[in-house]
């Protein structure tokens, strides 16, 4: 005879544990979009070798606007870090501020990027540097707005209560796609900002 739950005992909300399927379904994306980057900044590097014009054309990138931005977008990464703990702590409160933080700074890091491009003296079409510029720094832009829309998401979900110090999956799975993404700006932001001055 199949088992009778209980009418008052609420249906749980997503899966237990950091190993469910969406867990293991965002590392395999997160394998696929590494391998997008690496194949980006490789081409990056091959055809910078390959040029004969001075590299970057138009002179040494400026280093405070995007390393501001870094910073903005490596702390957005320790608030999601910070929301997930205090899940752990059934701190809904502040689990809800600190992602709330991490969506904010994720809006502040695009917001500055377009700024950043708009004042670019080149075009994608003006040189190959400035296709490579804006094909990486572009595929990496619509990485973060997804991953700001995830925050977004995942910000509804704890206000309306759908987790706690036990199920809390979704915000690790959602977690590890933003850590990632601020994981190959760091690539991105060195390949583009600061090797030129060691070249």
């Amino acid at each position: 005879m199949a088992e009778t739950i209980p009418l008052d005992r609420p249906l749980p909300v997503g899966s237990e544990g950091r190993r469910s399927g969406g867990w293991w379904g965002v590392l395999a994306l997160i394998a696929t979009e590494a391998s997008l980057f690496t194949y980006l900044l490789f081409s990056y590097f091959y055809l910078a070798s390959q040029t004969e014009q001075h590299w970057p054309p138009e002179g040494l990138p400026e280093l405070l606007v995007p390393g501001v931005n870094t910073a903005i977008l490596l702390t957005s990464s320790v608030c999601v870090w910070a929301c997930e703990r205090c899940l752990q702590r059934s701190m809904m409160g502040w689990s809800m501020a600190w992602m709330a933080f991490a969506h904010i700074l994720g809006i502040i890091f695009v917001a500055v990027q377009l700024n950043e491009w708009s004042k670019k003296a080149y075009g994608m079409a003006s040189n190959l540097y400035g296709s490579l510029y804006f094909t990486i720094t572009g595929f990496h832009m619509l990485h973060v707005i997804v991953g700001v829309v995830i925050l977004l998401v995942l910000l509804l979900w704890i206000s309306l209560g759908y987790f706690d110090h036990r199920r809390y999956a979704a915000v690790t799975i959602g977690g590890l796609y933003w850590h990632f993404v601020d994981v190959v700006w760091l690539f991105v932001f060195t390949t583009l900002y600061l090797l030129p001055y060691v070249g």
